[in-house]
């Protein structure tokens, strides 16, 4: 169903002349055995390892075959998004939401332990973008777009992360540090179920989005944490 609706919305703009931006997945990269680089040559040898991620690649691997498209069209690979508004996406909302509240009810974070060698508790990989980034990107290829600039950007896939791996320790701690608070994580057995599914590692090549013109400066992991935190999940009204 995912593929499918994609495919009428990517006809849809075909068929109408309509600029079309959609959301792709850094899942789309499974284990990373692949690597993180955003060339149409790796889309074929990418690996997903869950349903989301595979429904992703396989749409991105749909568009590269057609030779009708919008007439200008761009992929986003998102890499790890968390920032105001996730409230409603549950048990699926960013490890910071899910901190604040743990913080908040408990005093400390569950993080999953490590169950792959070289990889100690806590210390998983991930590279961690803000959602305010996110918008900046969307907004500067929408401009692009719309000022008939694109023709001097290739339409494509684009990965849109910080290009920097962060652990999961150094995001609770920055969020301990918005909260004023002294940090404290207890490591939690990763079920069973997810084990042979979970990244290890992700680290987006950005080399692609930057040549292409981007040059908007990217929040830290800290210093977007802060702004979330304080701006946002310390407030009454919940984001």
């Amino acid at each position: 169903m995912n593929v499918d609706y994609s495919k009428d919305i990517w006809n849809y703009c075909t068929a109408y002349g309509i600029p079309l931006i959609y959301a792709s997945s850094a899942a789309t990269y499974g284990s990373g055995e692949n690597g993180y680089d955003d060339s149409h040559d790796c889309i074929e040898k990418l690996q997903p390892l869950n349903p989301y991620g595979i429904s992703k690649n396989e749409f991105d691997k749909w568009v590269l075959t057609q030779k009708n498209h919008p007439p200008y069209w761009a992929g986003l690979k998102f890499f790890n998004v968390y920032g105001p508004n996730e409230y409603h996406k549950g048990r699926m909302a960013s490890v910071i939401f899910h901190a604040v509240n743990q913080i908040n009810e408990n005093g400390f974070v569950k993080l999953f332990e490590s169950h792959k060698p070289g990889y100690k508790d806590g210390e998983q990989l991930r590279d961690f973008i803000y959602v305010k980034d996110i918008d900046q990107v969307i907004e500067w290829m929408l401009q692009q777009m719309l000022r008939q600039k694109w023709k001097r950007i290739k339409n494509g896939l684009y990965n849109v992360g910080t290009g920097k791996a962060r652990s999961f320790n150094d995001l609770v701690n920055a969020t301990f540090k918005a909260m004023d608070k002294e940090p404290e994580i207890k490591y939690i057995p990763m079920p069973e179920d997810i084990r042979d599914k979970y990244q290890y590692y992700t680290k987006a090549a950005m080399d692609k989005l930057f040549n292409a013109g981007y040059q908007e400066k990217m929040y830290s992991l800290e210093d977007g944490i802060a702004d979330y935190v304080s701006g946002y999940l310390l407030k009454e009204k919940i984001y």
